[in-house]
């Protein structure tokens, strides 16, 4: 029996301290650098509202991976579209790597090189599945990383924004799937999720808007930016802690101007200067587009909780740097969108695209006038009819 108990003991200890080995595997030779984006809108009261963020053009190339019922008719619902996230590594070596993530309340639904999703054959079966309440996972399994490789990436489409995140000294991918090797310069995924939005803003009438910091801790980092037309502007607020009164930016500024202070701010956050050039390039075009939104930053440990992340063997350092993106319906926006709807200016309509939609539900929501709120309606109706004819082409 003493025996038995010796042998049970010195098993249990063995096992003990291989599990302590696996977990304290580091391999400090690999550097891991992330960013991504979270996009919402700002409801009649300032929080996040339930959209269908997937209803816009699909940008990707044709290569790029997708929840096989990802063409859901109308898109998903949620409050968060989670966009472009590219996950780096830098190596000093030749190294083999698992990877897996995960999204609170939501679903991932793009992915490249090849990945395993656990998403269910009921939620794939679903013409509108519900976020709330998923914990959609996405495996990458023996990813090979090799710094002195240098393979052909696939390109199919010349026009996407997603090959701008390849432009950076980040070492080479490889990952088996079932039609061959895939190879890129990153991990690539995108989802949609229903948690809530850590920042509420308010347009007031003035054209100042109450920022508001709905968390514990503090936002890093926020810039309000706005653009009519040819004309845009943007102010620092720096550290948000509660709530503070913005006032509007004057239009007066360019992308000239802007993309260098805003490559520092993420630079400041830990990304290389090419990671954070690499981002703005990609969300150029959208970050500064036609309309109000607020940008800012989030704490990494916001982002652990939402969308955790585990790789194996750790890397030495593990950075992610994710900006918030919030659309906000200003007195100015619905005065444009009117004025556009009432003229027919399609061109006009057409730069507020996928955002269309709920930017007019919020006009309905604070209308108090019946008049308004009909026509208002009327609009919305035939900005549904447009979606569903460029669905139908789509599909």
């Amino acid at each position: 029996m003493k025996s038995r108990w010796i042998l049970a003991s010195l098993g249990l200890c063995f096992f003990l301290a291989a599990g302590r080995s696996q977990e304290q595997s580091v391999d400090s030779g690999l550097t891991a650098h992330e960013w991504g984006t979270f996009t919402s809108i700002a409801g009649a009261h300032g929080e996040a509202v339930v959209w269908q963020p997937q209803l816009g053009k699909d940008d990707l190339p044709a290569f790029v991976e997708h929840l096989r019922n990802n063409r859901f008719k109308g898109g998903l619902v949620g409050t968060v579209r989670m966009e472009t996230p590219v996950l780096y590594f830098h190596a000093t070596h030749p190294a083999t790597v698992s990877v897996h993530v995960s999204f609170s309340d939501g679903m991932l639904t793009e992915w490249y090189p090849h990945a395993v999703s656990n998403a269910s054959e009921e939620q794939l079966r679903s013409p509108l599945p519900d976020t709330r309440g998923s914990a959609n996972e996405l495996g990458w399994n023996s990813i090979s990383v090799d710094p002195g490789a240098a393979p052909e990436f696939p390109v199919e489409r010349a026009t996407s924004r997603y090959y701008a995140a390849r432009e950076t000294s980040a070492s080479p991918l490889a990952a088996r799937s079932p039609n061959g090797v895939q190879h890129e310069k990153f991990l690539f995924y995108r989802g949609v999720a229903s948690f809530h939005v850590p920042v509420s803003a308010i347009p007031m009438n003035d054209g100042h808007i109450l920022v508001s910091n709905l968390m514990h801790g503090a936002i890093p980092q926020a810039i309000l930016f706005e653009r009519r037309g040819g004309r845009m502007g943007y102010r620092n607020l720096g550290v948000v802690q509660n709530s503070s009164i913005a006032e509007p930016p004057e239009l007066n500024s360019d992308l000239q101007s802007l993309t260098p202070d805003l490559e520092k701010i993420l630079v400041e956050q830990g990304l290389f200067a090419d990671e954070a050039h690499a981002m703005v390039e990609t969300w150029k075009d959208s970050w500064f587009e036609e309309g109000t939104r607020l940008l800012y930053l989030l704490p990494q440990s916001f982002v652990d909780n939402v969308l955790p992340l585990n790789i194996q063997p750790k890397a030495a350092t593990t950075l992610r740097v994710f900006v918030g993106r919030m659309e906000v319906v200003t007195p100015a926006t619905e005065k444009a969108i009117e004025t556009a709807f009432s003229s027919n200016d399609r061109a006009t309509l057409a730069k507020y695209g996928r955002f269309l939609v709920p930017i007019l539900q919020t006009m309905i929501a604070r209308s108090t006038n019946r008049s308004r709120t009909n026509q208002l309606t009327t609009y919305l109706d035939s900005a549904y009819r447009d979606l569903a004819t460029q669905l139908t082409a789509r599909n």
